[in-house]
């Protein structure tokens, strides 16, 4: 049974003016993507900038939001490293924290090979007895997890049930179902491709514009499990030029950004990020204003 179906939300992380993490605006989130019918919670991955948090705020955050889900929906850590006993410990004290699952990155920098990746990925998901998605983000690693591989992985690793696959090469996708028969669970790591993935039989989407929209954002899943295929599809094209503009910078960038044209706070991004530039602040707020969120 997959860890969630639907629209998981790779989670914000708000932060105080000094920097500081803001539980009390983080706990706030949570309840709005609940509220707004999200089906899980990403925590600490790339949108929650855990690559500038301290291994303690990393778990402490991912605690955080495990108690004010209180099991209502699966709460998932992000708990990569390009270091493999690092992901060991992320992963074994976010499995203590309650965390229903864990996202695991291949690791960056470094550049594994694929028998590299295998070693890792079967290290990590052998350290716990929670269920692993693999994220597979070549543009931000460097390294790209082969069909093959995460295939191997399947069949090899009791509690490796996932891929959270963010190439962008549908074609990839669409090997990796075949070699697997459809068994891995197959998550958009783009909000650009969700309805493509889901009909190669994906589970779902790990969503960046779920922090702004949760609600259409379920609903595109949604009315595609429901066999309204044409509804979804309708959805989907029209929230492409919204998505378009939270990526025309690095994420978190423009979705922090977001928060703050709809005058809800996020806090400020923690450096190397900084602030969205006015021109491009300027293509989100439109794309906003077309898409109804302000």
């Amino acid at each position: 049974m997959a860890i969630f179906e639907g629209a998981g939300v790779a989670l914000i992380t708000p932060f105080q003016e000094n920097g500081a993490i803001d539980y009390n605006r983080l706990e706030e989130l949570v309840e709005e993507q609940i509220a707004g019918g999200t089906d899980a919670i990403v925590a600490c991955g790339t949108t929650g900038e855990a690559s500038t948090m301290t291994h303690e705020e990393h778990l402490d955050v991912i605690s955080y939001i495990c108690q004010v889900a209180k099991k209502r929906i699966p709460v998932i850590a992000g708990t990569g490293s390009n270091c493999t006993e690092t992901a060991v410990y992320l992963s074994q004290e976010a499995e203590k924290r309650g965390a229903d699952g864990i996202l695991v990155v291949s690791p960056y920098y470094n550049k594994a090979t694929q028998k590299g990746l295998i070693a890792h990925f079967t290290a990590v998901a052998n350290s716990v007895k929670i269920p692993m998605i693999v994220y597979n983000i070549p543009s931000r690693t460097g390294v790209n997890i082969k069909p093959a591989t995460l295939a191997a992985m399947l069949t090899q690793v009791e509690n490796i049930v996932g891929v959270k696959e963010a190439t962008g090469n549908i074609s990839e996708a669409a090997e990796l179902m075949s070699l697997t028969n459809g068994k891995i669970d197959l998550y958009s790591g783009n909000d650009d491709q969700t309805v493509p993935l889901l009909s190669l039989g994906g589970k779902g989407v790990i969503s960046v514009l779920s922090n702004i929209a949760p609600a259409q954002t379920h609903r595109i899943c949604q009315e595609f499990f429901d066999g309204n295929v044409k509804e979804s599809c309708r959805l989907q094209l029209q929230a492409i030029p919204l998505i378009k503009a939270l990526f025309c910078e690095v994420n978190p960038i423009p979705v922090k950004a977001a928060f703050k044209l709809m005058g809800k706070s996020a806090g400020p991004l923690r450096m190397p990020l900084t602030e969205m530039e006015p021109e491009n602040q300027e293509i989100l707020k439109a794309a906003m204003k077309e898409y109804g969120l302000i």
